[in-house]
């Protein structure tokens, strides 16, 4: 057991204290997340919008980051991620306070857009920052760290919200998401100032960068992990409405099985990624695998009424979270090394938000239409598509080092 626990504390070894701080910032920020989670149930049971409805705002939630990441992506090269992160974090928190007195169909689907494109411009912003603070050896594991702290952050919210739910009520959620926002800029003015924090691998920049557009290759990726984000996007719009109205689950129930995959993912994300890494396996094959168990999970909601299958899918669902996404972030991150990283990690973010903007709405007006179980079906279906994807891509890396290595020197 002791050995155990001292080969976990060794997964953690090199990390730079910025990786740290920007973690602890994280953590902090993704506490706070506590409206997205529930955000359906919200416009559900306390505003009354319908399926169709509540598609819609999920639409709007995703054009809203879609332009988040756009911008974010264009700034971080301009002006620097530590300006776009700052700002993105402290207007996230001042929108969270006002978005809770709107209640209208056209204002909620206007508010939460703007909400979102403020959130999400730091997400381009915060992969530059993760890729100047760690060492290059250290990326993955770097951006796993962080996944960590944004899924502890998670496990802790919806819980967290749920009991807020229960007592307070859904105002409660908007004034928490909105402070923490807060408090996270301010630890980042006191520790990651420009001044105070160190640049350990600075931005490669090549002469005649590629564009990110026209990388075919990388365009090819990003469209497979848009169909993963479509599927996976469900557990945050979908799975919630299907806990509640297919198994009788309670917001507080719901709010604990969310929080099941964070704590997963805390205890074991971390040595299976430091495992992986020292095998033979390619990132894209690592991608590949965790698509799989991903769509998997969505068949095994087919087997059994049994309500216990919810916990074995989501068990499912996030050991292929916990490989798909280091792995295809540190992907994006290699690759952006042909360009600005700014502009590649951009569109690595509305890779996302496309799946946000097409995954929640589809999956609301699918269910309307055909029910859950042709649903997880379709999601299946999807999953079975990007792993096709996901092998022209490996085929493509495989042939472009080919040639790298038979190119004169």
């Amino acid at each position: 057991m002791k050995k155990l626990l001292l080969n976990y504390i060794d997964t953690f070894s090199g990390l730079s204290k910025e990786v740290w701080w920007l973690a602890l910032i994280t953590l902090i920020n993704r506490m706070g997340a506590m409206v997205i989670p529930f955000l359906s149930l919200y416009l559900s049971d306390n505003l009354c919008f319908s399926l169709s409805q509540i598609g819609w705002v999920m639409t709007s939630y995703g054009l809203g980051s879609l332009l988040g990441a756009w911008i974010g992506g264009r700034l971080s090269d301009r002006i620097g991620y530590y300006k776009v992160i700052l700002g993105s974090l402290l207007l996230t928190g001042i929108s969270f306070f006002i978005v809770q007195y709107f209640s209208s169909f056209w204002s909620i689907c206007i508010s939460f857009f703007v909400l979102i494109a403020i959130a999400d411009a730091a997400r381009p912003a915060f992969f530059v920052a993760l890729s100047a603070y760690s060492k290059p050896e250290n990326k993955t594991r770097s951006l796993t760290f962080i996944r960590l702290a944004i899924n502890l952050g998670f496990s802790m919210g919806p819980a967290l919200g749920g009991l807020i739910i229960a007592t307070v009520g859904y105002s409660g959620l908007f004034w928490v998401d909105g402070i923490t926002c807060v408090i996270a800029s301010i630890i980042m003015i006191k520790t990651l100032h420009p001044k105070k924090a160190r640049v350990i691998d600075r931005e490669i920049v090549v002469d005649n960068p590629m564009p990110a557009y026209m990388d075919r290759t990388y365009i090819l990726f990003l469209v497979a992990l848009t169909l993963f984000g479509f599927i996976f996007v469900q557990y945050f719009s979908t799975i919630p409405l299907y806990y509640k109205e297919v198994h009788f689950l309670s917001e507080q129930n719901i709010g604990l099985i969310l929080a099941l995959n964070g704590a997963l993912i805390f205890v074991f994300e971390m040595p299976l990624i430091a495992y992986l890494e020292s095998t033979s396996f390619s990132k894209i094959g690592n991608v590949v695998s965790g698509f799989v168990l991903t769509g998997i999970s969505f068949v095994l909601l087919l087997i059994t009424p049994w309500a216990g299958i919810v916990i074995v899918g989501m068990i499912i669902a996030t050991i292929g979270e916990m490989i798909s996404f280091p792995f295809g972030n540190a992907f994006a991150l290699d690759r952006s090394k042909k360009g600005r990283q700014g502009a590649y990690m951009g569109l690595y973010s509305m890779s996302f938000s496309v799946a946000h903007i097409l995954g929640h709405n589809s999956g609301m007006q699918f269910i309307n239409q055909y029910g859950y179980d042709n649903t997880w079906l379709f999601m299946a279906g999807i999953s079975a598509i990007g792993t096709f994807l996901l092998l022209m891509v490996k085929q493509k890396v495989n042939k472009e080092k080919r040639t790298q290595i038979l190119k004169p020197v």
